[in-house]
């Protein structure tokens, strides 16, 4: 592995580069940062990051919206106090959940939450009423159980839905609570399964033929588009000019992460690794072929009318929740002794899907996955080493065939991969994935999502030019590592065959 240090060592922005806060939440906390940006400088600074629990209610698993929004003030605030005001205010999240809305504009209960077992059941609803290939033929949609589209059948009949008027994505509501305007970001509508992958729009045809009232989905917004400003009691909170402006940037995460991606060559690959894993190219249109359908890629917008076509994959979910069942004992093992016992663990022992339903729902996933080896007839994993190990060749080998895959379905050659997100803090995830593909790895930005956030609302500002500009400005001002592959490959196929031949549990 090798650094590649930023061209100029950060330092303090200039005074005349403007701040710009960047409300990033994701599935475990949230947190508004502040970022600089001048001509040769791309800086942030953390103003305040909170918590983003979950709630198990009895009518099923729900996010606790309201706590996030506090939190959202309460860091916009502290990114005013930071000195400098701030320029503008932009807001990405996960995907697929939204509240809905009545007619007075009340949210009409706290969003459910993806993993929320709802929607067991829903797809074969829809498919009722339209099959999916076509369904895919009209949204080039990854079927995920969540999806929104199935949400929305899980809804059916009840009083809620019987009362709504107006369905925001969760980015959408929090800008509509900041400014009271009302409007839906393309790239994260593109994920709810109603979109069209062709046209860029609401699909008609499937309102009509799932009875959605067309009334429900806002007019939509694209990336740079301006979203208002920011409400009387708002600006008195935050302490910030109400005349701040919201500006809409790429508000479904993955797509934010994707705008930072510091490519300056045309055929790379990325994997924007957090929770989820999301790996996949970009595209300047969507693949909607049947043998598409089949290997499961989705094709969702991204800045500028591209396509970003992958395959989400259950990433480091697995990790984040051995971690959670193991830290509940005293002291917890910290990550980095988890990692270094994982390295000297014995290779390709265990494997795993890691998109196996039962690693989807909150829970003991340590014991889940030595029972899904068991159950496969392989070694079980007898130390928190080899469950680590595990799953890290596991993710790995999964970044290996989504990334072939979507290379032969689109037609493209891969030269690098671009691993952005928190995962780029992982050496060993980092190495494997060079070793599983064979292909070199650079590794950063960590913040990519605040930083797609924040130079969409430079541009915007007309701070910095298009979407080759953006990246090369990543490149230049960001620390990045690069994983050359090593290892014997012919071990890699090997795993790969195995996995691939394993037994399906349901």
């Amino acid at each position: 592995m090798t650094t590649t240090p930023p061209s100029s060592a950060p330092s303090s922005a200039p005074s005349s580069a403007s701040a710009f806060a960047a409300v990033d939440l994701g599935a475990t906390s949230g947190r508004v940062i502040t970022g600089r940006v001048g001509p040769d400088s791309l800086d942030l600074i953390e103003a305040h990051r909170f918590p983003n629990t979950p709630v198990r209610l009895p009518d099923g698993l729900r996010w606790d919206v309201l706590s996030l929004f506090q939190g959202v003030l309460d860091g916009l605030r502290e990114a005013g106090r930071s000195g400098g005001g701030v320029a503008s205010i932009g807001v990405d999240t996960w995907a697929v959940d939204f509240g809905l809305l009545d007619a007075d504009g009340s949210l009409l209960g706290n969003p459910f939450h993806y993993r929320d077992n709802r929607t067991d059941g829903a797809a074969a609803r829809v498919w009722e009423r339209i099959g999916p290939e076509e369904l895919y033929g009209i949204t080039g949609l990854q079927h995920l159980p969540f999806n929104t589209v199935f949400q929305l059948a899980a809804t059916e009949g009840t009083a809620q839905r019987d009362a709504a008027r107006t369905l925001l994505l969760v980015p959408d509501l929090l800008v509509h609570w900041l400014t009271g305007s009302i409007g839906a970001e393309e790239t994260n509508a593109s994920t709810t399964g109603l979109f069209d992958a062709r046209t860029g729009t609401w699909s008609q045809e499937l309102l009509d033929r799932l009875s959605l009232e067309p009334g429900l989905f806002p007019p939509l917004r694209s990336p740079g588009d301006p979203a208002g400003t920011l409400l009387p009691h708002v600006a008195a909170y935050t302490g910030l000019d109400p005349r701040t402006p919201v500006t809409t940037v790429a508000s479904h995460d993955t797509a934010s992460a994707v705008v930072a991606v510091p490519a300056t060559e045309p055929h790379f690959a990325y994997i924007s690794c957090g929770t989820w894993s999301l790996a996949g190219l970009e595209l300047d249109a969507p693949v909607l072929s049947e043998a598409s359908r089949a290997a499961n890629f989705t094709n969702e917008r991204g800045i500028d009318g591209t396509v970003r076509y992958l395959r989400n994959i259950m990433g480091m979910w697995l990790l984040e929740e051995c971690r959670r069942t193991w830290g509940k004992e005293n002291p917890p093992t910290p990550l980095p002794a988890l990692l270094d016992d994982a390295a000297r663990s014995e290779a390709f022992a265990s494997l795993v899907d890691p998109d196996a339903p039962e690693f989807l729902a909150p829970g003991d996933m340590p014991a889940r996955i030595r029972d899904h080896c068991a159950r496969t007839g392989q070694r079980v994993p007898g130390s928190r080493g080899a469950v680590v190990r595990c799953i890290l060749e596991s993710l790995a080998l999964a970044h290996r065939r989504a990334l072939r895959q979507a290379a032969e379905l689109a037609g493209r050659d891969i030269t690098r991969i671009h691993l952005v997100g928190g995962g780029a803090r992982n050496d060993l995830l980092c190495q494997l994935t060079a070793d599983a593909t064979g292909l070199p790895v650079v590794a950063g930005p960590t913040e990519a999502t605040a930083l797609g956030n924040i130079l969409v609302q430079a541009r915007a500002a007309g701070l910095v030019g298009d979407l080759p500009d953006m990246r090369r400005l990543v490149a230049s001002t960001q620390h990045l590592r690069h994983y050359t592959p090593r290892g014997d490959s012919a071990a890699w196929d090997a795993a790969a065959a195995r996995l691939d031949s394993a037994p399906r549990l349901s």
